[in-house]
């Protein structure tokens, strides 16, 4: 199944990927550039830009900063978890804090997540 996505976010989430944040590099770089099943950084899906998305898992990963705790972007990300919940993905969400201070422990629930989706995979954790 392809997931519907809005063509004019192409050139933001291009640009998006040459503007990581430190933590979404270090999850790209240390874990999910290399993981045994695709993933993609800053898909397009529907009218939003997901950080990280792993078609074979139906799973998106998503990486907040400090700007996701006002409760005006708690409702935004809420509206987005289950428009994207609504097309038969899941969202794990991680704050920058926990990818810097206990990324191992954010890259065992993401292994744990893929395995319940698709099966065995060896990732290390």
């Amino acid at each position: 199944m392809s997931l519907p996505y809005k063509s004019e976010l192409i050139a933001r989430a291009k640009d998006l990927r040459k503007q990581a944040t430190p933590q979404e590099n270090h999850l790209w770089y240390d874990y999910l550039s290399d993981y045994p099943v695709r993933f993609q950084r800053q898909k397009t899906i529907g009218g939003y830009i997901v950080d990280f998305y792993c078609h074979a898992a139906k799973l998106v990963i998503e990486v907040d900063g400090i700007q996701h705790t006002s409760d005006e972007a708690k409702a935004y990300d809420s509206k987005r978890t289950r428009f994207l919940e609504g097309l038969g993905l899941s969202v794990l969400r991680f704050s920058n804090d926990e990818i810097l201070e206990t990324f191992s422990s954010a890259c065992e629930t993401i292994n744990r997540t893929v395995q319940e989706k698709i099966g065995e995979v060896d990732a290390g954790y």
